[in-house]
């Protein structure tokens, strides 16, 4: 695969121009997988686009995508992006901060198990 340093055309072709994918819910520890593959894609679609489908057959992260692709974060996040809006992918953002028990909290609670022996 040619390295996408070559010419700062490619990245722009590869995403039609868009410097931004079009849901912001995407971040490199998004993790993808494919939502339906029998669905085919598209006859219009791109090689990189295909890869990324192929590989999301078990679930990936954009950064591993990005990584295995040898592509800029940002243009596997607006190739990723219009997957998701095609239904070809489905993406699992994590867990935000504010729904996770901080370290105090769990270690209260194991306290409290630890307490009932």
């Amino acid at each position: 695969m040619t390295d996408y340093r070559d010419s700062a055309v490619r990245p722009y072709v590869l995403t039609q121009g868009r410097a931004r994918p079009t849901r912001n819910t995407i971040g490199l520890d998004t993790l993808l997988v494919a939502a339906d593959p029998a669905k085919p894609l598209p006859i219009s679609a791109s090689r990189q686009e295909r890869a990324l489908l192929r590989m999301c057959s078990r679930l990936l992260s954009l950064a591993e995508a990005a990584a295995h692709l040898e592509l800029p974060l940002s243009v596997v996040g607006i190739l990723a992006s219009d997957l998701v809006d095609s239904g070809h992918l489905t993406a699992r953002s994590r867990i935000p901060e504010a729904g996770r028990p901080n370290l105090e909290t769990l270690q209260e609670v194991l306290n409290g198990l630890r307490k009932l022996r």
